[in-house]
């Protein structure tokens, strides 16, 4: 089959090694001129973890892995409150099996795997779809128009695959009320192999810096409270930085600092916490994957591990359908909707369970182990 995968993060070049190692002919278009740097550090967790030893990458991922000794909380001076060599904010607990790895990293160890194998159009994108029983006629914004058997979005929150099929973001999205930024700094606290956070008053969120890379840079993680969605382009980037100053930028402790780095940075992601929540995820030859059909939101933690299992799940399904894309797309559904049932609603419990950890209440809900692994993969 020649399969189209439009978005170059993490979905797609998993799913793209597994098409080309089933034997299928796979184009990947990715908006931005290049493979998108920064972003925040991620889990690969359970089922993921395996996925990644199919792929023959898991050795690799643990090489890049976060190293983190441990985690403060400071107030507005500076002044430590709170510490622990146990956990951290970012990746949980520290003793777990589980991988935190940095976005970009994770993306290029998937691109790697592949190798010269797929063909990438960078700087491009998918301005129009039909669809008939022979195919899937796509136009795009520089390339010429190309005609596929099965067509993939896994374009993120904002996936243009999903607005030309399916319809606005706004019939799908879920707002959570927090708002999410991250970028890269100096790492000029000199932290090893540490993260500090500060919480702003009167909000359950504030800002927060972890060294990575042997410490050389640092990622900072700044966020927000919103009762009601922000109207904003998500494509303006220099008026999301202007709205992440003027909420945080009064605020104590490393904060305007980190916010003056700012300016300054090339790898700036700011969205909603958001979950994309559909009754389909296929629409004859168009199929979304990870966050453009299902996005967890960073709440769940789980967004990566979705995307991961998705990608693995999908392919098979492809290669077991033999070539029908009717009986391959709706065996991926089948498969993936309890598992991702199961991770979207982890968002809420996780908020659940930290209110209740900050209450002092005990929190009976059911253990993220249960949902992470609740999934068994086939043999494809």
């Amino acid at each position: 089959m020649d399969i189209l995968i439009s978005g170059a993060s993490v979905g797609g070049p998993a799913l793209a090694y597994w098409l080309e190692r089933y034997g299928h002919n796979v184009t990947v278009v990715e908006v931005t001129p290049g493979f998108r740097p920064g972003g925040q550090a991620i889990d690969v967790r359970g089922p993921a973890l395996e996925v990644a030893s199919r792929m023959g990458v898991l050795d690799e991922i643990r090489r890049h892995k976060v190293q983190m000794r441990g985690m403060s909380v400071v107030d507005d001076d500076g002044k430590e409150v709170y510490r622990s060599e146990e956990h951290t904010l970012t990746g949980g607990d520290l003793a777990s099996a589980d991988i935190e790895i940095l976005r970009d990293d994770l993306s290029q160890i998937f691109v790697r795997a592949v190798g010269d194998r797929v063909e990438y159009l960078l700087g491009d994108t998918v301005t129009a779809i039909d669809q008939d029983d022979s195919g899937a006629r796509v136009t795009f914004a520089t390339a010429a128009p190309r005609t596929f058997d099965l067509v993939v979005g896994a374009d993120g929150l904002h996936s243009n695959t999903r607005r030309l099929v399916f319809g606005p973001e706004s019939q799908f999205i879920e707002y959570m009320g927090t708002y999410l930024a991250v970028w890269t700094i100096p790492n000029y606290l000199e932290l090893d192999r540490w993260q500090v956070f500060h919480q702003i008053p009167g909000d359950s969120w504030g800002g927060g810096v972890m060294s990575v890379r042997g410490n050389s840079e640092a990622r900072v993680y700044m966020g927000f409270e919103s009762e009601e969605p922000i109207a904003y382009d998500y494509r303006d980037i220099p008026s999301q930085k202007r709205i992440l100053r003027e909420r945080l930028g009064g605020f104590g402790w490393e904060l305007p600092r980190m916010l003056d780095h700012m300016e300054d940075a090339e790898d700036f992601h700011f969205d909603p916490m958001a979950q994309i929540r559909m009754d389909t995820w296929s629409q004859g030859r168009v199929v979304l994957l990870g966050d453009a059909g299902y996005c967890g939101s960073p709440l769940s933690g789980q967004g990566t591990s979705m995307a991961m299992v998705g990608a693995y799940v999908l392919a098979g399904e492809i290669k077991e359908a033999g070539g029908d894309h009717r009986t391959a797309l709706a065996a991926y559904e089948r498969e993936m909707r309890d598992y991702v049932k199961g991770n979207q609603d982890l968002a809420f419990t996780n908020r659940e369970r930290f209110e209740a950890q900050q209450s002092g209440v005990e929190f009976a809900g059911p253990a993220v182990g249960d949902v992470v692994n609740a999934i068994t993969l086939k043999d494809y």
